[in-house]
């Protein structure tokens, strides 16, 4: 599912304005980038976590040139879903 198509979505359900829906979608999109640029994880209840997990300094590999590349440390955004959703698609979704 597109972000046009959860707009959509969202217009069909409530029958507020596209463009009201589509600028708060943006604006939560926004919001979630943003603290989770300043350090902060996003708790939403029901829904899940956005949460920042540290990935430890290693080497990697550049095959071009074959050389040895130290990758830094550094932080990566992450999802947890809760446990009302994961039981939700658990029960839902069929494997196909």
């Amino acid at each position: 599912m597109t972000k046009a198509e959860i707009v959509n979505e969202i217009v069909t359900k409530t029958g507020i304005e596209k463009e009201v829906v589509s600028a708060t979608v943006e604006a939560i999109m926004h919001t979630i980038k943003a603290e989770m640029s300043k350090g902060e994880n996003i708790y939403l209840r029901g829904f899940g976590t956005f949460l920042l997990k540290k990935r430890a300094e290693k080497m990697g590999r550049n095959i071009t040139r074959n050389t040895a590349v130290k990758i830094s440390a550094h932080m990566i955004p992450a999802f947890k879903p809760a446990r009302e959703f994961m039981s939700e698609v658990k029960t839902k979704v069929r494997v196909k």
